[in-house]
């Protein structure tokens, strides 16, 4: 009876394996695009016409559109839309619902949502990224959900859920005092959002320890809670010392791998540039002095502005205060690292907006503070990609590249939010997405 057991189960798997191996695209499949115009992600001037040569996951070509079509290539048209590369979210939260309490405020995630039900609701987040046009996302933290994100990408990867190219950063890290849950009793050891330490032997052990189950990036969180003082300026809580902080990136560094840090303004922001930051999330308020030393460093920015302009507190309060004040010193520092030209890569911090919203509403917040509607394309596609060490291989229609490919109808040059609208996605070669054009 066992060795009956054994054998079905193995009559199973290869049965389950023959049908998955059966449903891949073969490697040398080929497709050919017809596109109406191409973006693709170079800053180039847009091209009529042409053909995108596609085989198995991989673009071979992009040719003029009287190329021949070999007789057994499929064919997909999109000769009436505007293609460009997939795009890319620098700076998301799979494990996070928006701030609604009953679905996405950290206390609800941390202390009653089960991981198999946040496991859910990040695998919705995936697909709902990917049909918006997203083939690519670095998330930055699961807010207490240990290292589920790069499970959900190994999940990705190995084609049991669809979601995009995930580069992970796990846990983060930030200081005591530095994180949620915060307003318990003080006698209750509350779990926390971010993985916390004290001291450069601590930073370093916890970089260690999340490089070593699968970080892509490392998170950290260089500012916490912020607020408007007498005088209405922003000033924010600062974390970690610069030598705490250089001790994770010497660490990260040496694995070839990136530092990400959370830094709003004031002393928490100086302590990321000094302690050798690799990119600022938000950076609300960034001094010109700051600005030029980014500029030297080569530091990356990821402005998030979305986020910024909803769910305000009523404006006499101190919450909202403090968000009229973020909003306000977030544009002019935008503007600031336009005029110097700081390599600006495209992040929504979706999560903390819930996941119902528009990934792509972003785009027309970067223009309408002055970016060009090309930059802002290029911030979510080829910059992007540079920033991740994929240059040449995502953000880009060329030869060699993934074949991650959007469709809009329009022209997002003319107007940036019809990428609010994209119709058509490809990600490593298989479509995901073909709505007929409107």
């Amino acid at each position: 009876m066992k060795n009956s057991f054994v054998f079905l189960s193995f009559s199973l798997v290869l049965t389950a394996t023959s049908a998955r191996a059966q449903s891949a695209p073969r490697s040398e499949q080929v497709t050919v695009i017809r596109a109406g115009t191409v973006i693709d992600g170079s800053n180039a001037t847009p091209r009529k016409k042409q053909l995108i040569f596609v085989r198995g996951k991989r673009i071979e070509k992009v040719t003029d559109g009287a190329a021949e079509i070999p007789a057994e290539a499929a064919v997909i048209d999109l000769s009436t839309s505007t293609v460009l590369p997939g795009l890319i979210d620098s700076h998301t939260h799979i494990f996070l619902w928006g701030e609604d309490p009953a679905k996405g405020g950290y206390d609800e995630n941390i202390l009653k949502a089960g991981i198999a039900l946040r496991a859910a609701r990040a695998t919705f987040a995936c697909r709902r990224a990917l049909e918006q046009g997203f083939t690519t996302i670095r998330d930055l933290e699961t807010e207490g959900a240990g290292y589920g994100d790069i499970e959900i990408k190994q999940a990705i990867e190995e084609g049991t859920i669809p979601g995009p190219r995930i580069f992970g950063a796990t846990r983060a890290i930030s200081t005591t005092g530095g994180y949620n849950l915060e307003g318990y009793a003080p006698e209750l050891d509350m779990p926390k959002g971010a993985q916390l330490v004290d001291g450069s032997v601590e930073a370093r052990k916890a970089a260690r320890q999340q490089l070593e189950h699968g970080a892509d990036w490392i998170k950290v969180y260089m500012t916490h809670r912020s607020w408007v003082d007498k005088e209405g300026r922003l000033v924010s809580q600062p974390t970690l010392t610069v030598e705490e902080l250089k001790a994770v990136v010497d660490e990260t560094h040496g694995w070839q791998k990136k530092v990400a840090c959370h830094a709003y303004n004031g002393i928490g922001l100086q302590r990321a540039l000094d302690g050798g930051c690799d990119s600022i999330e938000h950076g609300l308020e960034i001094t010109d002095a700051q600005v030029a030393q980014m500029s030297r460093q080569g530091t990356w920015y990821c402005p998030t502005i979305s986020p910024y302009y909803g769910d305000w507190a009523p404006a006499e309060t101190p919450g909202g205060k403090r968000d009229r004040a973020r909003a306000a010193t977030h544009e002019v520092s935008f503007k600031k690292a336009l005029k110097a030209h700081l390599k600006i890569v495209f992040g929504t911090d979706i999560g903390g907006m819930p996941w119902t919203d528009s990934m792509a509403q972003e785009f027309k917040r970067m223009v309408d503070l002055g970016m060009a509607p090309m930059d802002a394309i290029e911030s979510a596609t080829s910059r992007a990609a540079e920033m991740l060490d994929m240059k040449g291989e995502i953000g880009v229609l060329a030869p060699g590249a993934f074949a991650d490919i959007v469709a809009v109808s329009g022209d997002p040059l003319a107007d940036v939010t019809i990428l609010e609208h994209v119709r058509f996605v490809m990600h490593d070669g298989a479509v995901f997405k073909n709505e007929p054009a409107k």
